[in-house]
This record gives C-alpha cells, structure tokens and sequence, in this order.
C-alpha cells in the first residue's frame, strides 16, 4: 500500500479522484458537444431527445448490473478497479467514435443520423456506466464514515469538477475538435494510473471506529433512502433539460447581436475558428462548473459540518431553483446569462458531492456497489423522462426559454422533498 494512502495525505485524496474525474470529463465532452454538433447537422429538439435517451438506458442497466457485480468480484487485484479500467478504455474509444460522427454518417447513410449518433451515444454512455458506479464506490471502500468520506466525496468534486470547468473553457477556445481528441488522452491516463497505484481493501469496513454508534451488521434505512432518491430525482429532472436544452434555449433568447460583442467579440477575434452560440454555451457552463468545483470544498464542507449536509444541500438546490426561474424571466444577455450559470454553479457543486455522501451511510455497506446503482436511478429515469417529454413539448412550442420554467418546478420539488429526508448520526460533527 502507498504510505500516502496510510496516512490518508491530501495527495491521497488526489489521486482517489482522477476515475471519477475521467468519467466526468467524458461527460462533459459529451454535454459540450452532442447537442451542439447534432444541431449543426439539423437535428430537431424530438430527434435530439432521441439521442440523448442513450445515456439513461445505458446506466438503468449499466450502473446497477456492473455495481453488483463489483461489490461480489475480486479479479486483477481489485474490486473496482477491473471496471474502472475496461470502463476507460471504452471510453476514450467512444469519444473517437463521437469526434468522427459526419464520417460514420456518410460511411454508414442506411442508418440514418438519429441511429447513428444513438449509437455512439449508447457506446460512450455503456462504458462511461461501467466505470462510473466503481469509482464512487471506491471512494467509499476506502474512506471510513464521517468526515473522512464527506472529504473523499468533495475533493472528488473539487478535482472533477476543475477538470470539467477546463472541458467547456478548451471547448470555447479552442474549439470542439480539440476537446475531443485531448478527452481521449486524459480518460485513458486518469483510469489507468490510480487504479494501479491505489490498494483496495478485500474486506469491507462496516462501522466507524471513532463513532458512538456501532453498527457491525452494515443495515439499510430502506424509507430514508427512498426519500433520498425521490428527491434526487426531481433535481435530475430540472438539471437535465437545460444540459439538453440549454442550446435552444441561448438562441431563441439571445440575439446574434448579442452573442457576438463583449468578450465573445474579443474570444472571437483572437480564436475565429469557434461558432459563436457553441462558444457562449461552453463559457456558461465552465462558469457553473466553476462554481460547482470550488463550493464543496471550501464551502460546502465546512456549512455541512457545522449545520448538516441534508439541510446545507436543501438549502442548495432551492437557489438553484430560483436561478431556474430568473433564466426563463429576465435572461435577455451575456451577463444576465453568465450570472444566474454562476448562481446555477452553487446547487451543482452540491449535487454532485453532498447526497453521495448523505446516502453512502444509509445502506449496507458491503453492497455499495449495488445500492450505487439503485441510487443512480434516480439520475436516469429522470433524463429518460426529458429526453422523451420536454423535446416533443419544446420542439411544438415556440417560445425554447420554457424549458428554464421546467427545470425551476423540478428543482423547487426537489427542494420540498429533501425536507423529509433523515441524515444518519454517526456520532461526529458532520
């Protein structure tokens, strides 16, 4: 074992981080670009729904299938870590397979588009699911309970969500074609060398040893999970139109005018090669992922400790509703836009951290892997709900900005429903 993974050392926490980093940065690879290139093919926002279901059917069965099976199979040395790797490998292909979409368009015309972008979407979300379920587990199968794991979970997201804040910055600088190639070389690395340099333990720790309470048999609060999960769904369901819809969105409300002075005139300039709307979407998202890279470690750890994570992340998602809201009512221009995406940052730097956390100690914890996936259904189903409702509805109305009024219901029932969730005692200031 590494001495930096004995004495638990910052580096440690940093090198625990880089798998789920490169599943999140081949997601947003994916986010920057799918939509984008399929709406520079002519894609309607039905067809684009179409596509985008890929993801979700790939994780109902992806994450709770390879989740299952990692917690039970013990094979090149690790638990997670044959699925982390398979998994990044499969990966980086796929984002290839993505990057060269028109020439497997014109190579293969019989399929037709939607099946053919379906079917590089369906091969990155597969691969992206059998590695994503196994690098959160990891985290958990090598932290002890309480702020040993909430530190786990949010230095992940700190490192995830930098390196996805450099997906959208090299998307807008420097274009799409380079964020494609540059996510195939950083998936394969980050994959490969924790995964090496990291020793999993073959038996399970089941109870933390500094807590007043002893749990030895690992149960799970089967209500207070269901409640977790209801919640989290809605939030899904709100965050994943906008990641669909969000193009539509900026050119129904933002003139060409608009989205061609300020600082997109000067990006522009200096980098001419970037189409203008592809530019201030990726700006947009690498300032929420900016935010939602620095909040959980240097804020939201912190508030979470001394005020508890599940009213710290309720408290999240409701500003993220309200900045929901002010994007469909008075986003009209570059900074309007930039400002609430940074307000947007606050509840997805929680999202993304905090109910990792919060649930990770309310089930069995010699089948994380398993109770992973149950608990990314309540990411999938939602994203397949959008994929097949919000694209038919928005492609039959005029006005695309609706599509921020839906996302604010969904995240303000989220916020209701997470007032009826427990956080587990674990008998440290959390």
């Amino acid at each position: 074992m590494l001495q930096i993974q004995k004495e638990k050392s910052p580096l440690f926490y940093f090198l625990l981080s880089l798998p789920a980093t490169a599943m999140g940065f081949a997601l947003c690879v994916q986010l920057s670009t799918l939509s984008w290139k399929l709406d520079q093919l002519g894609l309607k926002e039905a067809d684009l729904g179409k596509v985008w279901s890929a993801g979700p059917i790939a994780g109902i069965v992806g994450q709770i299938l390879f989740g299952l099976i990692s917690d039970k199979a013990w094979f090149w040395g690790g638990r997670r870590r044959p699925y982390i790797l398979i998994g990044g490998v499969i990966t980086a292909l796929a984002i290839f397979g993505l990057s060269q979409l028109e020439f497997l368009n014109a190579k293969f015309p019989m399929l037709g588009l939607v099946v053919c972008a379906t079917s590089i979407a369906l091969m990155l979300d597969l691969a992206v699911n059998i590695g994503f379920n196994p690098t959160r587990s990891l985290i958990s199968d090598v932290t002890s309970e309480g702020a040993d794991r909430t530190k786990g979970y949010t230095i992940m997201q700190l490192v995830s969500g930098s390196f996805g804040v450099a997906a959208y910055f090299f998307g807008a600088l420097l274009g799409k074609e380079f964020l494609f190639y540059f996510g195939v070389v950083l998936v394969l690395l980050f994959t490969i060398i924790p995964t090496l340099l990291i020793q999993e333990p073959k038996e399970l720790a089941v109870a933390n040893p500094k807590s007043k309470i002893q749990n030895p048999k690992s149960t799970t609060d089967w209500p207070n999970f269901l409640k977790l999960c209801f919640a989290h769904a809605f939030t899904w369901f709100g965050i994943q139109s906008m990641f669909i819809f969000f193009g539509g969105f900026l050119k129904y409300r933002i003139s060409n005018a608009e989205v061609e002075s300020g600082l997109l005139q000067q990006l522009h300039a200096v980098f001419p090669n970037v189409e203008s709307y592809g530019r201030m979407q990726d700006i947009s998202f690498t300032l929420m992922f900016l935010v939602g890279s620095l909040l959980p470690a240097f804020a939201l750890e912190p508030l979470a400790k001394k005020f508890g994570r599940v009213r710290v992340h309720l408290t999240t998602v409701a500003i993220m509703s309200a900045s929901y809201f002010a994007l469909y009512k008075i986003a009209d221009s570059q900074i309007s836009v930039f400002f609430f995406m940074c307000m947007l940052g606050i509840g997805w730097g929680a999202v993304v951290s905090l109910p990792f956390a919060i649930f990770s100690e309310m089930v069995d914890k010699n089948r994380m892997g398993w109770f992973m996936g149950l608990f990314n259904l309540s990411v999938v189903i939602p994203q397949l709900l959008v994929s097949f409702t919000v694209g038919s509805f928005l492609q039959n109305s005029t006005d695309k900005s609706l599509v921020f009024l839906i996302s604010g219901i969904a995240l303000a029932i989220s916020a209701v429903l997470w007032l009826l969730v427990r956080e587990k005692e674990t008998g440290t200031v959390e």
